[in-house]
């Protein structure tokens, strides 16, 4: 399920996609250009997140439990501000498509699945959803080869089954989200956003004329 907030928060940008597909250098693009306040993924600072790479069956739900609590923690700071903000990576895809996707490979166990799930879906009620959905989308061997480039040793043992299963998960939720949603997929297989710079500066465009927060505040934008 995608939550079905009725209340938007204008002025939440999310950056969505798989591993790899370049959410981190879009946000940080983004802030460059803009100057709009980011929320980063909290990877570096997991503390189970090298010992769930190596054992998910053991560490899958620590390490889901701790991403689903900063998630939260940064979704409401960010609809608590007036500034335009940019989230990279949701709280409705930690539970929706990587926690989900590790109880059906049955790396989570179904008693720690409902206490996320509980947890989740009461965390929910009270966020707004973003004023703007950036879906980042690519082919799992783009996914690879991205991975393989930026080094991060904790992925290294990130398999190719790993990451397609993760991407059919992505686009069934994608197609779950409400039409009244504010939403932009980017396919980016054929483009590499450091390089190719017409292509960049066009998304960044497109991406500010959908903000309904910077709209507002820009109008002659």
């Amino acid at each position: 399920m995608v939550h079905m907030a009725h209340k938007t928060a204008a002025n939440l940008i999310a950056v969505a996609g798989n591993m790899g597909v370049g959410k981190t250098t879009l946000t940080e693009l983004l802030h460059e250009q803009y100057g709009w306040k980011t929320y980063f993924e909290p990877q570096a600072i997991n503390p189970y997140i090298s010992d769930f790479y190596e054992e998910m069956q053991r560490w899958a739900f620590h390490s889901q439990i701790f991403f689903l609590t900063q998630r939260f923690k940064d979704h409401i700071a960010i609809q608590q501000k007036a500034e335009i903000c940019i989230q990279d990576r949701t709280i409705y895809e930690d539970a929706e498509i990587f926690a989900q996707n590790l109880y059906l490979r049955g790396l989570m166990p179904e008693r720690d699945y409902q206490s996320y799930t509980s947890l989740y879906e009461a965390m929910v009620q009270s966020l707004r959803r973003p004023g703007l959905i950036v879906y980042l989308r690519a082919s799992t061997w783009t996914l690879i080869s991205r991975i393989r480039k930026r080094g991060r040793d904790y992925e290294r043992s990130v398999d190719t089954e790993y990451l397609a299963q993760l991407n059919i998960s992505y686009e069934r939720w994608i197609k779950r989200i409400p039409k009244s949603w504010n939403l932009l997929v980017v396919e980016t297989d054929n483009f590499n956003i450091n390089e190719d710079k017409v292509w960049r500066k066009e998304i960044l465009e497109e991406i500010s004329k959908r903000v309904p927060a910077f709209q507002a505040s820009n109008p002659q934008k």
